[in-house]
């Protein structure tokens, strides 16, 4: 699926996903990765949905979000909350969706100039 959007200056959008794959600008990935608003995509630790553990959140955390969307990976699952606690506590909000609609939902988030972090497993 290829994303066509109007992209704000210095805001990273997701434009194009396929399976096992992502492209945040041009640039491919194809393991987790963590996609802020702005600033640097990085490695996400967990591969795969049944990798999650509290540690992985808190990562997340020193983006400094208002809200993650976490994908699940290519069909929708939810996490149990005691793995996300820590965005709980830090009052950041969390959404889980599969990777097509956490990719779509990301992009229009941050073209709107939210604080959002993108948590995609591919898998």
């Amino acid at each position: 699926m290829k994303f066509q959007l109007d992209q704000a200056e210095g805001v990273n959008a997701i434009t194009r996903v396929a399976p096992g794959q992502v492209w945040v600008q041009d640039q491919l990935h194809e393991q987790s990765v963590l996609v802020p608003w702005r600033g640097t995509v990085q490695a996400w630790a967990p591969r795969r949905f049944e990798e999650l553990e509290p540690a992985h959140f808190e990562v997340i955390l020193a983006l400094q979000p208002e809200l993650v969307i976490l994908s699940s990976g290519a069909k929708l699952r939810f996490t149990h909350p005691s793995l996300y606690r820590s965005l709980i506590e830090a009052r950041v909000g969390i959404e889980t969706m599969d990777l097509n609609a956490a990719s779509r939902t990301y992009t229009v988030l941050a073209g709107e100039g939210r604080k959002v972090v993108a948590a995609l497993l591919l898998a």
